[in-house]
C-alpha cells in the first residue's frame, strides 16, 4: 500500500534551516549526512534536502512510501506520469522523482528493510 509519508524541501542550508524550525516549532531532527535531516515524529514528517541540484526538487516535494519501488516506477509510468529522476539509493533505502499527467512532481521511496 502506499502512502503519503513525508514533504521534503529544498534548502541551501540544512544546519540553517535545522535552527530556524527548532527554535520557531521546537523541531527535532535526525541527520542523515551533512546535506539531509529529518524531523521523524507523527503525524507529520519533515525533511530538509540540501544535497544540491541532482537529488533536490526545486519546489516543496511530497514523498510517497511504497513497498516496491520497481513496481511504483512502472505503475508511475504505465499511469501516464514522466520519471524526472530515475531511481536512487540513498541513506535508508531507494527513491525516484516524477511528475504527473499536470507536471506536479512527486517522489516515491522504499525504505530499507534493515
Amino acid at each position: 500500500m502506499a502512502l503519503f509519508d513525508y514533504l521534503e524541501l529544498p534548502v541551501t542550508s540544512v544546519a540553517g534551516q535545522q535552527a530556524f524550525y527548532g527554535k520557531a516549532f521546537g523541531w527535532e531532527f535526525t541527520g542523515y549526512g551533512p546535506d539531509y535531516a529529518a524531523h521523524e515524529r507523527d503525524p507529520c514528517q519533515l525533511a530538509l534536502n540540501g544535497a544540491g541540484e541532482e537529488h533536490r526538487s526545486r519546489a516543496i516535494l511530497p514523498v510517497i512510501r511504497v513497498e516496491d519501488i520497481v513496481a511504483a516506477r512502472d505503475a508511475v509510468l504505465a499511469a501516464g506520469g514522466a520519471i524526472t529522476l530515475e531511481i536512487f539509493a540513498f541513506p535508508g533505502g531507494q527513491r525516484f522523482h516524477f511528475t504527473d499527467p499536470e507536471g506536479l512532481e512527486l517522489g516515491c521511496y522504499e525504505p530499507d528493510t534493515a
